[in-house]
């Protein structure tokens, strides 16, 4: 099993970081008890820009229910899940009809039909692909999906299967939610889509091996991480003891999990890792025993776009892929945490 290629795509809408603060001042105008706040989070944030789905204007005067704000998720999600999706497929050497099954995950929006039976009318996919549509798993979504894609080749070593990630968090924004977990996700959630090949053993391929995969879900932390649903849509769930959550399972986790592959800690070269924040990527290093360098493609994917929920990782993916590819035979973790509270871990061989 391999990861024959991964792919972004982003909207035609990007930001520097202070016209976004300036954006929410005006949005939150009258309601944040402390306006400052927003400089003060800005400073921590570590985040140069974002994309949006929609202009700056859109969300101010146009954002009205929670619908409206879904018909545009469905819209924009099909024209970056489409194009990331295409160039996954050309990369691999693959035609849209010879795919043999999709996986797509978003925690941003809804769609029935799904994401994955809409694509397949846009792009000529097989009609007997199959359809797996993931929701609920949010940023450790793109972790998991590539586990699930690589169980499917398993299965069908012949075959091909492609993950799909799609968020557009600036679409859950809420005027009426000033709680200092939507604040914070104001100001660290963009948008954007990637999508990623994982091909069978019996198919060629120059990608990293996929040489296992591991689920850990933390008994009782429902209410780490997630959404919680109203009538006006998404409201965010985030603990302030995500970090303290990493600190405390990251590292046995992945000590465990290497263990049972039969190699240590000490054998990884390269870490693929959700962007999160400056927090988490903090926790990260911490739990893990690992320098910023290590952690550079991350910092570096959340520099540029902040954090995207599922597509983040596979964002560091893609950078590690184009730009930073380890030597023949290298170790890396590819892995995500996110709603559960659960961890994602992904073993690969370059």
């Amino acid at each position: 099993m391999r990861i024959a290629s991964v792919a972004s795509a982003f909207p035609k809408h990007y930001y520097k970081q202070e016209a976004l603060v300036a954006a929410l001042k005006n949005y939150w105008r009258g309601k944040l008890p402390n306006p400052d706040i927003l400089d003060r989070l800005d400073e921590s944030m570590k985040v140069e820009g974002r994309y949006t789905a929609r202009t700056l204007d859109y969300y101010e005067n146009d954002m009205k229910t929670w619908g409206e704000a879904n018909d545009v998720w469905i819209e924009v999600a099909l024209e970056l899940g489409e194009k990331s999706l295409c160039l996954a497929l050309a990369s691999a050497g693959i035609e849209p009809r010879d795919l043999n099954a999709i996986f797509v995950t978003s925690v941003t929006g809804i769609a029935a039909p799904s994401l994955d039976a809409r694509l397949a009318n846009r792009m000529g996919l097989s009609p007997n692909i199959k359809r797996i549509p993931i929701f609920g798993l949010g940023c450790v979504a793109g972790a998991a999906g590539i586990s699930r894609a690589a169980d499917y080749v398993r299965a069908y070593p012949d075959q091909s299967a492609a993950l799909l990630s799609v968020e557009l968090c600036s679409l859950t924004l809420q005027r009426d939610d000033i709680s200092m977990a939507h604040v914070i996700s104001a100001m660290l959630f963009g948008d954007g889509a990637a999508a990623t090949v994982v091909v069978g053993s019996q198919v060629k391929s120059k990608g990293p091996e996929i040489l296992a995969t591991k689920s850990v879900l933390y008994p009782n932390t429902e209410r780490v991480m997630g959404w919680d649903i109203s009538e006006k849509g998404f409201h965010i769930v985030l603990s302030p003891e995500v970090p303290n959550t990493v600190v405390k399972h990251l590292g046995e986790d992945v000590d465990t999990f290497l263990a049972e592959q039969g190699v240590s800690r000490n054998d990884i070269k390269s870490w693929i890792m959700h962007t999160g924040g400056p927090k988490v990527l903090e926790a990260t290093a911490t739990a893990l025993n690992l320098t910023p360098k290590d952690l550079e493609a991350s910092w570096e994917c959340l520099r540029k776009v902040g954090n995207i929920s599922s597509t983040s990782v596979l964002l560091v993916l893609e950078d590690v892929y184009k730009h930073r590819r380890p030597a023949p035979g290298t170790l890396s973790i590819l892995a995500a945490m996110g709603p559960g509270f659960c961890s994602e871990l992904v073993l690969l061989r370059w």
